[in-house]
């Protein structure tokens, strides 16, 4: 569940006042064909990092460096977790200097949502998928606060939980203010992406071929 908006705030400067540290975060480093990329921090979802480990290769293979990290591990720290979660993805061996572009999945992708999105100094590109949104209801102020360019993926039939649903995702993107593209498919799941539990083919193809598009913009490559 994660902790309304305002309230983490809070938490997040009391946490930066104490100590970086206890925002540690395991992490894997999925490098770039040609040896040195674009970091793009990868944030999974309750499955963990070994769910998503396919879909890292995938957009390794696309020539960014990507950096893997255990959302479960970074929910409950707020935006020092993921300021924290950047600046590691930032020396990982095989990175390139410069802005990073976040993709979430489920749990990851509310919380690279709810707080990568508010911090256009670190991040380029804010790119969701079947993100956790339930926050939003609770605080549907938050869509104002929006700075980052935003590419949501949403199935048309994710029940899971409750946390994913169509409808709120349709409320998101019509109360946005910047740069924000919610892209819909029908008869999809929660977790759609390969080796997902509700894996689709077509689906996931469009979502990725767009994802590469939107961080080639993103990166200006």
């Amino acid at each position: 569940m994660i902790i309304p908006y305002f309230r983490r705030c809070l938490i997040a400067l009391l946490l930066a006042a104490a100590a970086f540290a206890p925002c540690a975060l395991a992490q894997q480093e999925f490098p770039p064909p040609q040896g040195h990329g674009r970091v793009v921090v990868l944030v999974s979802g309750t499955a963990g990092p070994k769910h998503d480990r396919e879909f890292a290769q995938a957009i390794a293979a696309l020539g960014y460096d990507v950096a893997l990290f255990d959302g479960n591990k970074m929910e409950g720290t707020g935006a020092v977790g993921m300021k924290s979660a950047i600046e590691q993805a930032r020396q990982m061996p095989h990175a390139l200097p410069g802005k990073v572009a976040l993709i979430g999945l489920s749990l990851g992708g509310g919380l690279a949502l709810a707080y990568g999105s508010l911090m256009p100094n670190e991040v380029a590109v804010d790119i969701v998928w079947y993100p956790a949104t339930g926050f939003f209801l609770r605080l549907p102020g938050f869509v104002r606060h929006i700075k980052v360019p935003v590419l949501m993926f949403a199935g048309e039939s994710d029940t899971y939980r409750d946390c994913c649903l169509i409808s709120t995702a349709r409320a998101i993107a019509a109360a946005a203010k910047v740069p924000f593209e919610l892209v819909t498919y029908p008869n999809t799941g929660h977790d759609f992406i390969v080796g997902g539990s509700n894996y689709n083919p077509q689906s996931y193809k469009d979502a990725l071929d767009r994802s590469a598009a939107r961080l080639k913009a993103a990166f200006g490559d």
